[in-house]
């Protein structure tokens, strides 16, 4: 059977880590180890080293305080034959011999270290990671900071000219070099210096220090020049706290952003009580035990007591079992004071509501249409208010669904058990799209007016608005319309997108016989350089392919080539293209949990936390926190892998969103299992 497999085989299956392994590194052949030594980090905080003929590591470098890491290992990069350097979770860069001993350990980072790149020639070397920062290390000193406009850094690389590559949550590849040549225009640098001095920093994440906005001086104090390259300075202007950097260079201090939730107002001024840098309408004082210290519980009458309880206690370290004791002992010493909220509830993926006693009645919601294929000119992306969709309510909460006004909210968004699937549909104006591009297709693509009617046929049964059953000859000729070039195929694919939700179609293409050539077809649709409505169309016939028992095996089957080529698209700004990568991903997250497949968790997880990153539509950010709430749940393993891939820090901003409330519900949920 032809297969998209590139041809590599299975040499060896090493094993050795108790946990999931983040990076792999080949130190090069040497006098001892003529065929070099295989090294691996993992999320058990251990280091294993492997010779390339034994699938058992010759030995562990175990993580323990002061020797090892004390936290997942993000990356490794080789000095020598001899030595090579890891990073981890714990902040920290630790330099090692191949014979296990630790040499040297640096820290500059306050926050996670994700990637780390040497310099060719020397063992200078370069890490980035959660705290906003890139930074360039030489003889064993962190010489460089350079803040970036994104919270977290991803991953770095040193060119063999010495230019260093870094990629962003913000979606961006920034490239910096000392060479004068290589240098951006004085227009570039002040765009990145305006975009970097916009940003927000979170003390919490940044190097900042205590943090009392009284005791700050004023732009003056930018006048003195500072005594390192990277220097933080805080300065108060204006009401608003404004974190600078030093720069050697150039000696002068460029703005690296607002410090958040700091004006500057005291308690008497503004009835705020400010705690870290932040201000808070309480800040109690929590004695756990007797013996043990006290703490400090920040909390605004705007913010979840639940959600402030659970940030409490994982910031301290505490048991979670005292979660509804803190988020009790909140809302009684607040007074219940909240702001208001809306007492609609509704179903998180269509919008239609239920009954709430007390509320009065009225029919339920009805879906918005489709922004791609509902009413209007039909045009990739356009939107539309006035078809309703076609098929029923999403049964996933159910209308008329009896909840008490007080009883406590419960979690109705995962584990999800089904897949979801685009149903949104207007058979008119598709068909009509279809044939005034026909009318204009070279001849050797044009259909027959039989061709059309057969396809009308097609559409009419899989919509539900017919009681035929599709027959193999429209099968053949809506493969051969979704075969028409690029720039014309889209309404095809529409009808695809359609027609593969009936267990006729969903058989056929997806079975044994003709899957291959299916994905074959979708994913040179995802080609980044590709226009968005053939990518948008894709995705939508790639989750639609999960209705049915056939499209399941295959999608699983072809999982890693899918998700590979869905994550290399251009995201850009198209929110209609966020939300059906996103639904993708919480298709594969409903398949992975009934067969608690932790290879795959492992893939959609990583892609979840990239993908969040990026995309900014409230609908897209949903579905991946019901993806990743289902890849969780009832998985130890798959919870630890999230956290250490910083999942937690990425999301928690979602638990404020007043609109829609299922955001914030659903996101306070996932943190819980975190």
């Amino acid at each position: 059977m032809f297969s998209l497999n590139r041809g590599f085989t299975e040499m060896h299956c090493m094993s050795g880590h108790s946990n999931f392994v983040s990076c792999v590194c080949i130190i090069p052949p040497s006098d001892l180890y003529p065929r070099g030594l295989i090294a691996t980090g993992g999320n058990d905080h251990n280091i294993c080293i492997f010779t390339v003929d034994n699938p058992a590591p010759l030995y562990i470098l175990k993580g323990h305080k002061n020797t090892g890491h004390e936290d997942c290992v993000r990356g490794l990069a080789i000095l020598s034959e001899m030595e090579f350097l890891s990073c981890a979770n714990d902040a920290s860069v630790r330099r090692w011999q191949i014979s296990g001993e630790c040499l040297q350990v640096y820290y500059g980072h306050t926050n996670y270290i994700y990637s780390i790149s040497v310099f060719p020639q020397c063992k200078d070397f370069v890490t980035t990671g959660e705290d906003r920062s890139l930074r360039i290390w030489k003889q064993g000193e962190c010489a460089q900071t350079i803040r970036l406009p994104a919270q977290s850094v991803w991953c770095c690389c040193v060119l063999d000219n010495g230019d260093i590559v870094v990629g962003a949550s913000d979606g961006i590849i920034r490239v910096f070099t000392e060479s004068l040549e290589r240098t951006a225009s004085a227009e570039e640098i002040q765009a990145f210096e305006n975009e970097l001095s916009q940003a927000s920093i979170d003390p919490k994440t940044g190097d900042l220090g205590d943090i009392n906005a009284d005791d700050l001086p004023g732009k003056e104090h930018l006048k003195d020049p500072g005594t390192r390259d990277g220097q933080t300075r805080l300065i108060k202007d204006n009401g608003k706290i404004e974190a600078y950097q030093w720069s050697v260079s150039e000696g002068r201090w460029i703005k690296i952003g607002d410090v958040v939730g700091s004006s500057g107002a005291t308690q008497q001024t503004s009835g705020k009580v400010l705690f870290e840098g932040k201000e808070y309408d309480y800040v109690f004082t929590v004695d756990v035990n007797e013996s043990g210290p006290s703490y400090k519980l920040p909390y605004n009458i705007t913010d979840d007591p639940w959600l402030t309880a659970y940030n409490f206690l994982q910031k301290n370290d505490l048991n979670p079992m005292f979660l509804d004791q803190v988020a009790k002992f909140i809302m009684d010493n607040t007074k219940g004071q909240t702001l208001s909220t809306s007492a609609q509830f509704s179903d998180p993926f269509t919008g239609a509501g239920r009954y709430v006693p007390g509320s009065s009645s009225g029919s339920s919601t009805v879906p918005a249409a489709d922004p791609f294929t509902g009413a209007g000119r039909y045009v990739p992306g356009s939107a539309s208010n006035a078809v309703a969709p076609v098929g029923g309510v999403d049964p996933y909460t159910g209308t008329g669904a009896y909840q008490s006004a007080a009883a406590k909210v419960e979690n109705i968004y995962f584990p999800k058990k089904d897949a979801v699937t685009f149903d949104q549909a207007n058979p008119m104006q598709i068909l009509g799209k279809l044939k005034e591009l026909n009318g204009s297709a070279a001849e050797e693509h044009k259909l027959t007016e039989d061709d059309l009617i057969t396809l009308e046929k097609l559409l009419s049964a899989t919509c539900n608005t017919s009681a035929e059953t599709p027959t193999a000859q429209q099968l053949q000729t809506l493969w051969r319309a979704v075969n028409w070039p690029e720039d014309i195929v889209f309404p095809a694919l529409d009808i695809l997108r359609l027609s593969v939700r009936h267990p006729t179609v969903n058989e056929n293409f997806c079975s044994e016989k003709d899957h291959v050539q299916l994905i074959i077809l979708l994913l040179k649709f995802l080609n980044p350089k590709g226009k968005e409505a053939n990518q948008l169309l894709a995705l939508r016939a790639l989750c639609n392919c999960f209705v049915s028992q056939a499209g399941q095996k295959l999608m699983m089957e072809q999982r890693d080539e899918i998700m590979t080529q869905a994550i290399e698209m251009k995201f850009g700004s198209n929110k209609n293209i966020h939300i059906a990568l996103a639904t993708l991903m919480l298709n594969y997250a409903v398949c992975l949990h009934k067969v608690n497949n932790i290879e795959g968790k492992a893939q959609c997880l990583s892609i979840i936390s990239t993908v969040i990153e990026v995309v900014k539509d409230l609908e897209a950010i949903f579905r991946l926190l019901v993806a990743l709430g289902t890849l969780i749940s009832d998985d130890t393993n798959a919870v630890q892998l999230a956290k250490s891939l910083g999942v937690d820090s990425h999301i928690k901003k979602y638990a404020s969103v007043s609109e829609p409330a299922k955001v914030k519900e659903c996101c306070r949920f996932v943190l819980n299992l975190l």
